[in-house]
């Protein structure tokens, strides 16, 4: 019996956790490049399925920085595969990976 309740918690569990998703998404300033506009100054944000998020989990200079002329993301959208879960109007990153 107690295998049982094992096993039910563990499935229970597994079955309330939610999914993240995998996206070659477009990634840049949100207030910058993304038109979005409810956080004050430059935040990382992404893009897919028509719809911009900022991102919680990385930060805009992650990735160097963000002013460069080429390749900042205040000057410049790039492409990523992303990997995480959208909840309540953010995407929360567990893995973001540059595409050139």
């Amino acid at each position: 019996m107690k295998k049982i309740i094992i096993l039910s918690l563990l499935i229970f569990a597994s079955c309330s956790n939610k999914k993240e998703v995998k996206h070659v998404a477009e990634i840049s300033c949100g207030q910058c490049q993304l038109d979005l506009d409810s956080e004050a100054g430059c935040s990382l944000a992404v893009r897919f399925d028509d719809k911009a998020y900022f991102v919680d989990g990385f930060g805009i200079d992650d990735f160097g920085d963000a002013h460069d002329e080429k390749i900042g993301f205040c000057n410049v959208v790039r492409k990523a595969e992303i990997v995480g879960l959208v909840e309540d109007g953010r995407f929360f990153a567990s893995s973001i990976e540059l595409v050139k």
